[in-house]
């Protein structure tokens, strides 16, 4: 047993576990009390917040992993059928089960809020958490598709297979709820994101980062509209528009993460964290606390996963270690505190918080939490809306910005600088036959839209190389894969590698095993 569900920390509150498939369509998050006053919506929102969230698997998933043989124990049986690109049987908080119940519990919450508002008349006083509750319902939906989907692609989104949009707490259906299309989906995303735009009242918030609060939200907005790829680029202009609100029009250097405090901080590897995910800080825009294993699986404990790890073999070619448009590695603030083994290299970010349910057995739960949204990352989300809505001299202007801010000595860069350092890096084999081969770059197949060979696309490489380097550790990474069409492989001891190409079916995670035995469609496999 990994952990026991009970808590949720900094009072955040707790979402419910779900015990069956249909259980997210007909269960209150919260039997203890009727939701039926502004002081009970405003208190059920709190649970409007996953648990659970799939930032181990996404990480696994990805090219930031590496199989560093079978002489090292993974620990946990899902970490190896994540690497391995396998359905996943597992059903903690961090396999497709606790995922699935924990966003689908989440979505109740605010769906629960959302009938309660609207059976008080819709008070203008209660508009900050009508707000909150619509774009909780959205986020949730948002994390779900891009876990259990493919990625979104306007060419195929009116067949591709989506997940249930659910709009009420309390449904009971006849027959199981269709998946519907990534089309449907997406649009209803959408709605929901911009009602709730205008709604959000950082007001309402003891502590605003706790919560979906202004600039939180517009920073999901950024992320959904440049996911959300359209023939025309209006979404590009959108991600643009709505990244502005979180960091202004001007220099937003003031706004991204103090490397340099982080890097004069004593080497404290719980202080360092500590501060990493400090409300305090202005780069981080919402902070959630998840129920997983992750702090320990990436970070330095040798008795926890040895086997599948961010190697040092990946970390010096691919990752934070490699030369970039900074220079070499020494110029680079984010490895100036590196923790861990050389099969796992930790940059210390978040920490594995451990609770004890029972100190005389030695069990408990382990905590995460997470940045979910913050400005460096939403910084990079405009540069690559710009870049892909032709417009490079202002995505290299937010390259630049975060060039600055990540580098010990920086002299700007123009675009012809860029364009060259990565036209002059070869592109990665999809199986690399010796660490030589392994580089920063590798060949893009977008999905649903175009990406111009030439400046264009290397631009688009330093962004791409730029948010790995930002979010190690995070799971975007993966994302960025799918979204990319990105080619990549594991490596398996004793074994040829495993390659997933561009259309592998296993890009979308398999739905949990008892949500498909109920009835509901699973995701096609060969």
């Amino acid at each position: 047993m990994k952990r026991i569900h009970h808590i949720y920390m900094f009072a955040i509150g707790a979402a419910m576990t779900l015990s069956s498939c249909n259980d997210f369509l007909d269960k209150m998050p919260d039997s203890r009390t009727e939701v039926d006053n502004e002081k009970k919506i405003t208190a059920i929102l709190v649970s409007a917040y996953s648990q659970a969230y799939p930032i181990m698997a996404y990480e696994i998933s990805s090219d930031n992993t590496m199989d560093n043989g079978a002489n090292y124990d993974p620990f946990w049986k899902s970490i190896t059928q994540a690497y391995r690109w396998e359905d996943v049987t597992e059903i903690d908080d961090d396999d497709p089960k606790g995922i699935w119940e924990g966003c689908y519990g989440a979505i109740s919450s605010a769906n629960v809020a959302l009938q309660a508002i609207e059976e008080l008349g819709n008070p203008a006083s209660l508009n900050g958490q009508r707000g909150e509750a619509l774009i909780c319902r959205a986020y949730w939906h948002f994390v779900l598709a891009n876990t259990f989907c493919v990625a979104y692609n306007p060419q195929t989104a009116d067949v591709d297979m989506g997940i249930p949009y659910t709009l009420e707490p309390e449904t009971k259906p006849v027959t199981l709820p269709s998946r519907g299309t990534m089309a449907e989906l997406y649009t209803y995303i959408a709605k929901d994101l911009e009602e709730a735009l205008p709604l959000i009242d950082d007001d309402i918030y003891s502590v605003p980062k706790y919560h979906f609060n202004r600039k939180a939200a517009y920073a999901f907005a950024t992320r959904f509209y440049l996911f959300y790829t359209h023939a025309d680029k209006s979404n590009y202009a959108k991600a643009i528009e709505y990244a502005n609100k979180v960091l202004g029009t001007g220099n937003p250097s003031g706004l991204l993460r103090d490397w340099t405090t982080l890097n004069n901080l004593p080497t404290d590897l719980s202080l360092i964290g500590d501060t990493y995910i400090s409300a305090n800080d202005p780069s981080n825009l919402l902070i959630t606390p998840i129920l997983s294993v992750w702090g320990y699986a990436h970070g330095p404990y040798s008795g926890r996963n040895r086997r599948y790890g961010n190697a040092n073999t990946l970390f010096a070619r691919e990752g934070a270690q490699a030369t970039g448009p900074w220079g070499s590695s020494s110029n680079l603030r984010t490895v100036k505190k590196l923790f861990g083994l050389s099969q796992k290299i930790f940059v210390p970010k978040m920490n594995a918080y451990f609770e004890y349910t029972d100190k005389a057995a030695g069990i408990g739960l382990l905590h995460l939490v997470v940045p979910m949204f913050t400005t460096d990352e939403t910084l990079l989300c405009r540069a690559e809306a710009y870049i892909l809505n032709n417009n490079p001299e202002a995505g290299v202007k937010d390259i630049n910005y975060w060039l600055k801010s990540h580098s010990v000595t920086y002299q700007a860069k123009s675009t012809a600088d860029l364009v060259s350092f990565y036209s002059g890096v070869a592109y990665m084999p999809t199986v690399p036959e010796s660490m030589s081969q392994r580089t920063i770059k590798k060949k893009l197949n977008p999905v649903g839209f175009t990406v111009t060979e030439g400046e264009q696309e290397n631009l688009i490489q330093c962004v791409l190389h730029l948010r790995r380097v930002e979010t190690v550790h995070e799971g975007l990474r993966w994302l960025d894969v799918k979204r990319y069409g990105i080619e990549i492989s594991h490596n398996r001891d004793g074994e040829e590698a495993d390659v997933l190409t561009k259309d592998d079916l296993r890009r979308a995670w398999q739905l949990p095993q008892d949500v498909v035995a109920a009835g509901i469609p699973g995701n096609p496999r060969k």
